[in-house]
Order: structure tokens, then sequence, then C-alpha cells
């Protein structure tokens, strides 16, 4: 299998979602292309991403700070932060069930948007808009949810690969910021990439000037691609 082989298109230029006065443009692999479990598992080893059932990867012409992440999960020791964030979280019941819509996600789903992102526009969903950003019929997809006494608190939006897991998405409950529950997700993660026996857990791009994508190097050993390559990020993090 070769990226080459396979027909990728370019998006218009649009507003960059994360670095502002930039214009972005995306490569989006073709959606009449049938996709299968191990052409996304490989798409994604390959720097690409999904947004609902699109494949995607940044493809800016004169910019390239959005870096794929991942991380072995077999290496990763948690610091001390992490460590107190499971503590804090040590009275919630983690359980993984099949992603679907339901009535008490998107209730969850909504505020947390609207706390967490007011004026942006996902702010103005619905639960289509809801089952179309999160959902992808072609991929293995879970939720991973956090509960304390049944009430919801979260929700670890996450794809299974043949090689490991994809973090897609997390949502969680604006209200309880003194949990930390969007690092207790990436824990769990974690935790369930290593209970699968599985070794690596893809975490999105890292962009070093975005306060909302630079948490990811607090995970380590954390890997990125660069030029067409997996490497250390300690080892890459000068290099220009």
């Amino acid at each position: 299998m070769s990226l080459q082989h396979l027909r990728v298109y370019s998006t218009p230029p649009h507003p960059c979602s994360y670095l502002p006065g930039q214009t972005a443009v995306n490569a989006v692999l073709d959606p009449g292309i049938r996709l299968t479990p191990a052409l996304y598992s490989y798409m994604i080893d390959h720097g690409f991403r999904r947004s609902g059932s699109h494949v995607y990867a940044p493809h800016c012409p004169t910019c390239s700070n959005c870096l794929p992440t991942r991380l072995d999960v077999n290496l990763f020791r948690p610091r001390r932060r992490h460590r107190r964030c499971l503590k804090k979280n040590a009275d919630l019941t983690v359980q993984v069930v099949k992603a679907r819509y339901t009535d008490e996600y998107f209730d969850l789903y909504q505020r947390y948007l609207m706390m967490r992102h007011p004026g942006g526009g996902m702010t103005d969903t619905s639960p289509e808009k809801f089952r179309d950003f999160l959902l992808a019929g072609w991929c293995h997809t879970v939720f991973i949810e956090f509960r304390r006494h049944r009430k919801l608190l979260g929700v670890a939006v996450t794809d299974v690969l043949e090689q490991g897991l994809s973090a897609v998405y997390t949502f969680f409950d604006p209200t309880e910021p003194q949990r930390s529950l969007g690092v207790f997700a990436i824990l769990q993660q974690i935790e369930q990439t290593r209970r699968q026996k599985r070794p690596l857990l893809y975490l999105g791009y890292l962009i070093e000037d975005c306060d909302k994508m630079n948490y990811k190097s607090d995970y380590q050993p954390i890997e990125i691609l660069r030029q067409g390559q997996w490497r250390d990020w300690s080892e890459t993090e000068q290099q220009p």
C-alpha cells in the first residue's frame, strides 16, 4: 500500500482554527474510496486523522506546525501531575462501551461546547452534527465513559486500530475543572491501549504555539511524524 496510489484532494484555503491570522489547507482522502480498518490504520500511521467519516491531514503550503503524535504506551511513565489526577478521580468508574448517540451523551457534549468553546463554530450543534463529527460506520469506535454514582462526567471518543488506539475527541463536565478530566481521559486511553496489548496511542496534532494543542508534549516519550519518519520528540524539538 502506498499514499501515491490513493486519491487525495486539497480543500480550498480557509482560516486556521488554531493559529490566528493563518490560512489552512487540508488534504482529504477521496470520499469515494472504500475505507476499511486496515486502510484507516495505515492512514493514521502516515499522519492522517478523521473527522466523522472524512480522513484528512494538514497540507498548508507555508506552514508545518501541525505535528502528528503517537505514544508508545509501554514506555510511558506517569509524572507526578498524572498521579495526582488519577488520585483525584479514584471515585470514578470507567467503562468502555460501543460508540453511539444517546440524549445523555449529547447533553454533556452540548454543555461542554457551550462552556469550553463559547463563540466557536461547534456550539451550533445538533444530534445530527454529533453523529457526523464523532461516528463513522467503517471504523471500530468506542466511548470510554467516566461516571460518579451513575452520573456521566466524561467521554473519550476512541478509534481502535490494528496497531493501537486513536484519541478522536473528548468531552466532559465543564463544572468539574478540579478533576482535570481531559488529562484523566488520556491516562485512561493509555491504560485501555495497554489492556488490549496494542503498543501505540495516537494523540492527534501537536502545535507548539497553540495552548489547546501543545499539551501532548506532557506525555513522554512522545513521537512526532516529521518528513515521513516517526522520531522521538525530545530529539527533534530544537530542529527547524
